[in-house]
């Protein structure tokens, strides 16, 4: 997942909104948004699942949990680490402990996995965790936005996605998920003077900087976008949009869930 836009108690009906795009390579086996039991908690789950390492990279239990996790773009770091990022999220969301504490225990186990950014809340509070830079936040209320430098990092199609939500969240009485799906279909690329410098050279920093992206060439790009709506007078929202390697909409999958 490399771009999530949310907005926590903007409003009192919707204390949580989420649009997010995973961006992933083309030949990664993924299995897409469903319901399911976690194994060990019995937890109902609704998310799409990584098939090679287990976990998943974003998804919101019928109690109320909320993860999400990106990984941080540093070439200087080493990828290969013991554990998957998807496990972080998947524990979280399997698990029973409040998200503070979660976030607390996270930091004896830092260097287990490469570098990434995660978000983890329930219907009380939302945390922020860094592992790169051993950040936790909870986070105030407010539009946010995540790719993978630090929450809310001045990125051009981070602070878009902001702009944009906070206009979607002006007129909550409309907020849909597919006025959500559809902010992040933006496939503009930024200008180069605003593109940020991560290490990896201005030729990948263009084709990386829209909120959509479509490499082709190197087999990489958006599969899916995630919408989510948390409602306190209905039921949760939740739609995923797949996308082929060419950037075409494939399947799509749509859930509510009942209020917590």
């Amino acid at each position: 997942m490399c771009l999530i836009i949310f907005a926590f108690q903007c409003d009192p009906r919707f204390p949580l909104v989420v649009a997010a795009n995973r961006d992933e390579s083309f030949a990664r086996p993924t299995a897409q948004a469903a319901l399911w039991t976690d194994e060990e908690s019995g937890q109902q789950i609704l998310s799409g699942r990584d098939e090679q390492a287990g976990g998943t990279w974003l998804g919101i239990t019928q109690s109320g949990r909320f993860a999400a996790v990106t990984n941080i773009r540093d070439p200087s770091q080493a990828e290969r680490k013991p554990r998957s990022r998807g496990d972080l999220t998947r524990q979280f969301l399997g698990g029973t402990d409040s998200p503070e504490k979660y976030c607390a225990m996270l930091a004896q186990n830092y260097e287990q996995f490469a570098g990434y950014n995660l978000i983890v809340g329930d219907n009380h509070s939302l945390f922020y965790v860094n592992n790169h830079e051993e950040k936790v936040w909870e986070l105030e209320p407010g539009v946010h936005g995540l790719s993978n430098g630090l929450l809310n990092s001045s990125w051009p199609k981070v602070d878009k996605g902001k702009k944009r939500l906070q206009a979607l969240m002006q007129q909550p009485e409309e907020l849909t998920t597919d006025g959500l799906l559809a902010m992040m279909a933006d496939r503009s690329q930024a200008e180069d003077r605003d593109l940020p410098d991560t290490g990896i050279g201005i030729e990948i920093e263009r084709k990386l900087s829209s909120a959509f992206i479509l490499n082709p060439q190197r087999e990489y790009g958006t599969l899916c976008s995630t919408a989510l709506i948390v409602d306190q007078s209905g039921p949760t929202r939740f739609s995923e949009q797949n996308f082929d390697s060419l950037g075409n909409k494939s399947s799509g999958h749509a859930f509510q869930l009942p209020p917590t």
